[in-house]
């Protein structure tokens, strides 16, 4: 470690509180546990629901990511996939801008190519190659936020692709590049 001799001075004076003054020294730790990262699911199609904590103490929690992969799997074909912790991420931030305890009502999570397929054929709305496939992207409502400010509040996060489905009551968001429609 290059250390010059100011840095040197200040790592010593620190050294020498900490040694003469312990309860100073100790009452700068942080002893409250490090926050974990909740996320509250409902699936519109399996009315199943989901409360976990996936990431906390710097680590993503593998039983939890199975769950929430599980909840978020392909409602058409039952195939489940990894859904990308980016996403995951993007939600507990927009949690964090709707208040704790915010509920996802998920209209789609992970699309496999089939349903992907299918749905194209149904809608000129659904991408040829849509991030749903690749576990990064995710359709949603939040009860008691009207969708179009759901969408607002998205598009404020600059944090991915915003699509607004007005007629179908719902806001999808995903970790793509910024881009709104």
């Amino acid at each position: 470690m290059d250390c010059n001799r100011r840095q040197f001075l200040k790592i010593g004076a620190q050294a020498a509180v900490g040694c003469f003054f312990p309860t100073l020294a100790f009452g700068a730790i942080n002893r409250s546990p490090a926050p974990g990262r909740v996320l509250h699911f409902y699936n519109t199609h399996t009315h199943e629901t989901l409360d976990v904590c996936y990431y906390s103490h710097s680590y993503y929690h593998p039983e939890a990511l199975d769950k929430i992969n599980y909840i978020l799997r392909d409602h058409y074909t039952g195939e489940i996939k990894p859904i990308h912790r980016d996403l995951l991420d993007l939600l507990y931030a927009l949690t964090d801008k709707l208040g704790n305890g915010t509920q996802y009502h998920v209209i789609s999570g992970y699309r496999s190519p089939q349903t992907n397929a299918m749905l194209c054929q149904r809608s000129k709305g659904v991408a040829r190659h849509s991030l749903h496939m690749k576990g990064k992207a995710i359709d949603i409502r939040v009860p008691g936020c009207q969708t179009k400010s759901l969408r607002n509040i998205c598009r404020k996060m600059k944090a991915g692709g915003v699509g607004y489905y007005r007629k179908s009551d719902f806001v999808h968001v995903d970790t793509g590049r910024v881009r709104y429609w």
